[in-house]
Parts: C-alpha cells; sequence; structure tokens
C-alpha cells in the first residue's frame, strides 16, 4: 500500500547546476524595492530612470469594444525591471485560475510539503526548457512518450540524458506499457544515491504535439501511481489544455497531486496570444523557487510591459469572462478540425488512417503504403505549394523512417485545407 502522501526529498532531484544556483543580490534589492512605501529612498538599485524613455502611454483596444489603458504611470512600471517571478497581480489571478481549475490538493500543503507556488515564464517553452535543466544531469533516464513535441526534443536532447520511449495510443501514455519499462528497476532503489531508477517522466496530456493525443482520467490515475510507488516527477506540459472540444475537461495531474510531484506548465499562446509570451509554471515551492533563480540568471524577468497588458485584460473580464472567451477559442477550432476531418474524409479516405483529436490543432495522419513521408513532404508536397510536416521530425531519433504527416488546421481556411488535401491525395497515388 502507498502512504496517503509521500515524503518528498526534492533536493535528490536538482542537477548540480540547478542546486548551486544562489538568489541574486541584485535582483532581491529590486524586488523589495518595487514592495516597498514611497516613503523609502533607495540608492541601492541600478535601474535605469523611465523618465529617460521615449514612450509616454498606450492604449489597446479589445476585440469586445473595451480598452486597456496604460497611462503615463502605468507605463513607467510595465518599461522598468519587475520582479523575476511574475507582477503580484498576475501571479494572484493566475493562482485563483489554477485553484478554480483545478483544485490542486497542494494548495493547503507547507512549503517543504510541496506548496503549490507559479511563476511567469516568456512562453510555456522556456518554463519547459528550465524545468529540463533543472532537473536532468546526463546519463539520466527520462521517460516520455514519442512522437512528441519537436521543442521537447531541442530542450532534451542536448543535456546527454538516456530518453526512454513510453508505448502511447490515441489515448495517450499507456499505463501498462509504462509499468512494464519500469519493472527492470526495484522501486526500493529509487531513492538510493547513483541510482538509475527514472526520476523525471514528460507527457502532453491534452492535445499532444504532434499527434492529438489526449489522456484519459483513468490513465493519468493509473501514471500518478506509477509516479508515486518509483518516486519520479511528472512534467505536465500542457498549452492545449484550453483546446479542449468536449467538456467537462480532463482532470489533469496537478488535480490528482497529493504529494507535490507534478510541475505543470501552461500558455496563453493559444489562446490569447503566441506573440506576448506569456506562459507559467505551477508546480511544488521548492522546485518552481529553482526555475525563478533560473530565470534570475537568465532573461531576469518575463517583459512587464506584456505581462501588465494580460493582467489587465484578465482582470477586466474576471475568471468567468477569461473561460467565456476561452470557449470562443474552442468553438473557433472545432469547426476548423471539422472542416479538416471532412476533407480527409472526402480525398484521404483510401489512401491514410486517423484519429479525430479531442484537443490541440493537428491531425495525425498515417499514409497507407509509405514507409517514410521525408521526401515525398519535404520535396514533393513543396513541389505542389502543400506544406505540412513529416513526422520523423518527432521522433527521438529523428531519421528513423516514418509514416506519418501532421497537419495543422489552425491557420488554413476550409476551402484552401481542401485544396491541400486534394494536392497530398495526387502526390501519395504518385507515389504509390
Amino acid at each position: 500500500m502507498l502512504p496517503d502522501k509521500a515524503v518528498m526529498n526534492y533536493s535528490r532531484f536538482f542537477t548540480a547546476v540547478s542546486a548551486a544556483r544562489k538568489p541574486s543580490p541584485i535582483r532581491i534589492i529590486t524586488e523589495l524595492q518595487q514592495r516597498s512605501p514611497p516613503s523609502v529612498i533607495s540608492l541601492a538599485g541600478g535601474a535605469p530612470n523611465p523618465d529617460t524613455f521615449p514612450f509616454h502611454s498606450a492604449t489597446v483596444k479589445v476585440k469586445n469594444g473595451a480598452s486597456i489603458v496604460l497611462d503615463e504611470t502605468t507605463m513607467k512600471r510595465a518599461l522598468q525591471y519587475s520582479a523575476s517571478s511574475g507582477i503580484p497581480e498576475l501571479l494572484s489571478w493566475m493562482k485563483t485560475l489554477q485553484r478554480n481549475l483545478h483544485n490542486p490538493p497542494t494548495a493547503s500543503n507547507s512549503v517543504a510539503g510541496g506548496q503549490m507556488d507559479i511563476c511567469v515564464t516568456t512562453g510555456s517553452q522556456e518554463g519547459l526548457s528550465k524545468t529540463f535543466e533543472m532537473l536532468v544531469t546526463p546519463g539520466d533516464n527520462v521517460l516520455l512518450d514519442a512522437p512528441t513535441y519537436s521543442g521537447t526534443l531541442a530542450a532534451l536532447q542536448p543535456l546527454g540524458c538516456n530518453i526512454i520511449n513510453v508505448p502511447s495510443d490515441q489515448f495517450g501514455m499507456i499505463p501498462g506499457a509504462l509499468r512494464e519499462i519500469l519493472s527492470r528497476w526495484d522501486p526500493a532503489d529509487a531513492k538510493k544515491p547513483g541510482s538509475t531508477v527514472p526520476r523525471v517522466l514528460y507527457t502532453i496530456p491534452n492535445g499532444g504535439n504532434p499527434t492529438g493525443a489526449s489522456m484519459t482520467a483513468e490513465r493519468k490515475a493509473d501514471v500518478y501511481q506509477l509516479a508515486r510507488e518509483y518516486d519520479f516527477l511528472i512534467i505536465e506540459d500542457d498549452p492545449y489544455y484550453f483546446l479542449q472540444f468536449q467538456k467537462p475537461w480532463a482532470p489533469t495531474f496537478l488535480s490528482m497531486d497529493v504529494d507535490g510531484r507534478v510541475i505543470r506548465t501552461d500558455s496563453f499562446s493559444k489562446i490569447l496570444s503566441s506573440g506576448l509570451r506569456i506562459g507559467f509554471v505551477t508546480g511544488p515551492k521548492p522546485l518552481v523557487d529553482r526555475v525563478v533563480l533560473h530565470i534570475q540568471a537568465s532573461t531576469m524577468h518575463t517583459s512587464t510591459f506584456t505581462q501588465l497588458m494580460v493582467s489587465q485584460l484578465l482582470h477586466g473580464w474576471g475568471q468567468e469572462g477569461f473561460l467565456n472567451h476561452v470557449d470562443g477559442v474552442v468553438e473557433f477550432y472545432r469547426k476548423q478540425r471539422d472542416a479538416m476531418l471532412s476533407s480527409a474524409d472526402r480525398w484521404l479516405k483510401d489512401l491514410a488512417d486517423w484519429h479525430t483529436p479531442a484537443a490541440g490543432m493537428f491531425l495525425w495522419i498515417r499514409l497507407k503504403g509509405v514507409a517514410d513521408t521525408q521526401r515525398l513532404i519535404s520535396e514533393k508536397a513543396l513541389e505542389k505549394e502543400v506544406l505540412l510536416i513529416p513526422g520523423g521530425v518527432f521522433n527521438i531519433d529523428s531519421s528513423a523512417p516514418s509514416p506519418f504527416v501532421r497537419a495543422a488546421f489552425s491557420l488554413s481556411t476550409p476551402e484552401q485545407i481542401d485544396e491541400a488535401f486534394k494536392r497530398l491525395a495526387s502526390l501519395i497515388k504518385e507515389a504509390l
């Protein structure tokens, strides 16, 4: 029997580099100064004087007719350094959102017990790469379900780890396959120094890029139990959480996390703006603190301007208004998905097969009779003026043959999608 709540030893998960990070004295002063009353006279900070900046104010029109106004005082703040973890009002809003959506069991934990915390990142990719660098040492065994997001592989592979592919299907990672892989090790060895038991599992649980796969609640519960048994951390990379086509939305690993072993990355890129670069990391405070220390030493903080802009929008909407906006975005992508499925059925029915994605913006297509799509897609389809992604780039070994193609239904019109699949069909017939 597993205990009700495990006692986590977070220090055993940190790489030597992450463990060696110390708080920046300058960043501490900057954040202290921003919390201080106006009566405090500071000669400590090295921030430039905003009176010298050429920008005065800004007004951003929102589609619903409202405006986001950065007056002269707010603009001075927007153009200045800010806390590495994020501006307070945005962090507060996000913490409320996470509690409302996921009701994390760790929200009431002590800090040592993995109390839930949040930091803002420059897109979820920054949070993801810094999380990997915090946890992954050369030679480590890391579990993930491939094919997977190419950005994940780009962040992981240079770290010199051994990536172990856990089989998956349209419903995500298969717990039985994970258990079989883990059976190579004794769970009792997990906490021993020098143990090779995997310490990290990574997955995209909703609308996976590129496969469109979404994990069922039952599978997540089974995977979480294995994480408890073998004492590893779960990186829940969920940029398509808000693009689920069915309600109620699937329970998350964060919602099941009684121990404080889940670190979750979220993104506003798909629902507010990809160019504003706002993401956030949610997880046990000892882990989030290490990510923040890395931010202090690298980007220092996500753009204060974009944080203030997004924060004003979200506070103006409120939680309900935000979720209403999300519903509208989901409805748009549902129509796009259905248009792509209709065109696929029209042109590719006898030439390929696929599963209907329950979230996200991708259709993962297996071409029949084509062992590897690399040349067909990279050369032949390009000549026909159709841009798609060959499946091999999402494999751990990108040179391994793949019969798959990833098609995105986010940008093109239904008419363009239909014409693209018509051209693809003729190419497949030529190849056969």
